[in-house]
């Protein structure tokens, strides 16, 4: 869907991105992430044709975004950090005026506006000044007219931002609904976005992707280890006994390196650290529920992908992988 080769773009003297080479396939939720000046903006701003490169090749769809940029921009929705929005219009005035700078057929603009209001949550609002709506709802509809013409590729420039939580999660899912009719590619410096609604991750640093991968892969290679926090509860076993059981079974299962026990957070709860070089939470979950335990939960530790994010985006040890395709 996407190929970028050796991609730069200069401000004068001033390298702002580059070298950046990557691919995104059909379909893919793909995750820029990077701290805040790393780039992302500006990679999103020359895929939405709204920047012109310095130099390299992306093509959008097979397309050239220099050569044919209007045919490019027919297959892009775009979402910059500031929602486009006209405030005295109505959610559904302004989406019917998106839809016809796209070019979607008068006798289609109705249909367009009602499928993307019900999608974002919307279809309320949809007589409400703009004006009049929390950060939040503009957010939706910022997205709202970005897949109005029902575009192949979706960019998302940080569309969490000024979210409160509840928001936060309402849109993650909204991203997540895009996937498979739309690619989308989401730009953000929040490493929890990204790992809860990405397929795969893109780490930018002064410019340059110095690593990709699924946030399994990363944590493997940038970590040494797979980390998994297990709690389970044997009923009817004290402490002691509960934390042998439990330990063992772990400890057997194929692929695992080390088993360490934690504070007890309640009476028959048991909790352990796990290291393990692969995926082994499908197999540790099969493990214990075979033996009998209560499984409470089994996820990976959360501060683990935050140290391979400071590794690579903040450029706090640890090697990268400079050049080449992400």
């Amino acid at each position: 869907m996407i190929e970028i080769r050796e991609l730069y773009k200069y401000y004068g003297e001033r390298r702002a991105l580059g070298p950046v080479s990557a691919e995104i396939g059909q379909g893919e939720i793909v995750g820029l992430l990077g701290e805040n000046g790393a780039g992302k903006t500006t990679a999103l701003r020359i895929l939405a044709c709204d920047l012109l490169p310095s130099s390299g090749s992306v093509q959008v769809d097979g397309i050239d975004v220099v050569e044919r940029p209007d045919a490019v921009r027919e297959r892009i929705g775009y979402l910059p950090d500031v929602p486009p929005l006209y405030g005295d219009m109505t959610v559904g005035e302004y989406l019917a005026f998106a839809a016809k700078l796209r070019s979607v057929p008068s006798k289609d603009v109705a249909r367009r506006v009602a499928a993307v209001e019900e999608l974002t949550a919307l279809t309320e609002r949809h007589g409400d000044p703009i004006a009049t709506l929390s950060h939040g709802f503009q957010q939706r509809v910022g997205i709202a007219q970005a897949i109005i013409h029902e575009p192949k590729l979706v960019v998302l420039d940080e569309p969490i931002s000024g979210l409160d939580p509840r928001q936060i999660v309402e849109m993650r899912q909204l991203v997540r609904d895009l996937r498979g009719k739309h690619t989308v590619l989401v730009s953000s410096h929040i490493l929890t976005e990204i790992s809860e609604t990405c397929d795969r991750i893109l780490v930018i640093r002064n410019g340059e992707i110095v690593a990709a991968g699924t946030e399994a892969e990363l944590t493997k290679e940038f970590s040494g280890a797979t980390q998994i926090r297990v709690t389970v509860r044997v009923p009817g076993s004290v402490e002691k006994e509960a934390k042998e059981k439990a330990q063992a079974i772990l400890a057997a299962v194929s692929g695992v390196d080390a088993v360490e026990g934690t504070e007890a957070e309640a009476p028959e709860l048991v909790s352990f650290d796990v290291k393990a070089a692969t995926e082994v939470r499908p197999a540790l979950v099969s493990s214990l529920v075979s033996a009998g335990l209560d499984v409470f939960e089994v996820s990976r530790k959360a501060n683990e992908l935050e140290s391979v994010f400071l590794k690579l985006a903040g450029g706090d040890g640890g090697s990268t992988k400079k050049g080449g395709d992400a």
